[in-house]
C-alpha cells in the first residue's frame, strides 16, 4: 500500500505520475464504445468484485443519470443510455453463488440479459477474478463487446478482453482510484457528445 510509505505530497505526486503513464487512446476508446452503445441503443453491463464492485455501481449510476441534462431527466422522449451494474442484484447474486457457484454470479446475469453488440465493462485490479473472467469469456463467445479495467500485470483479463485500460501498478487502492478518476472524464465526454456541448458541438 503506497499510502503506508508515502506522505500526502509524495502520494499525490505518484498518483499524477501514474495518470501520466496511461494510454490516452484507450481512454478515448472507452468513451467511444459507450457513445456507440448509446447511438445503437445497446445495453452496457458493468461488474467487478469488492471495491471494483462499488465502482461498477458508481459508474452505472453516473452513466444512467449524468449523461442527461438535468432539464431532460423528466423528458420521457429523451433517448437514454441503457446501463446496468451486475453487482447490484444482491438476491440473484446470493442465489447463484449458493446454488451454482460464485464464479457464475456475473455470467448467469449476462446469459439472461446479454445480446450481440452489447457492451461489457469488466473491472478487476488483478485481472484474475474467476467470476469476471467467466463473464467476459461468455460475452466474447456471444458477440458482445468487452472492455476491461485492470491493474498489476493485467492478469488473464488483459489477454482475453477485446479492449481495455490497463494501470500497470501493484497497488490496488491507487489502481481503483485511477479507474474511477479517469471514468469521470469518460462520463463528461459521453455527456458532451450526447448533448452536443463543448468541443463536440
Amino acid at each position: 500500500m503506497l499510502g503506508s510509505t508515502l506522505d500526502v505530497p509524495d502520494y499525490l505526486h505518484r498518483f499524477q505520475a501514474e495518470l501520466d503513464r496511461l494510454n490516452r487512446d484507450d481512454v478515448r476508446l472507452w468513451a467511444d464504445l459507450l457513445f456507440a452503445a448509446w447511438q445503437q441503443e445497446k445495453f452496457v453491463y458493468i461488474f467487478g468484485n469488492g471495491g471494483s464492485g462499488t465502482t461498477a455501481s458508481h459508474m452505472s449510476e453516473d452513466l444512467g443519470k449524468s449523461t442527461l441534462r438535468e432539464s431532460d431527466l423528466r423528458d420521457e422522449s429523451k433517448k437514454r443510455l441503457k446501463v446496468l451494474s451486475l453487482t447490484d442484484n444482491l438476491g440473484w447474486i446470493m442465489a447463484v453463488g449458493n446454488d451454482v457457484g460464485y464464479d457464475q454470479i456475473f455470467q448467469q446475469q449476462l446469459m439472461n440479459y446479454g445480446q450481440a453488440g452489447d457492451l461489457v465493462i469488466a473491472i478487476s485490479g488483478s485481472g484474475n477474478s474467476p467470476n469476471v473472467l467467466g463473464a467476459v469469456d461468455w460475452a466474447n463467445r456471444h458477440g458482445l463487446v468487452t472492455f476491461g479495467l485492470t491493474g498489476y500485470s493485467g492478469g488473464k483479463l488483459k489477454t482475453i478482453q477485446q479492449h481495455g485500460l490497463h494501470v500497470p501498478l501493484d497497488d490496488m487502492g491507487m489502481v481503483e482510484s485511477i479507474h474511477l478518476a479517469v471514468f469521470h472524464w469518460v462520463l463528461n465526454d459521453v455527456f458532451a457528445r450526447i448533448n452536443r456541448t463543448g468541443r463536440h458541438e
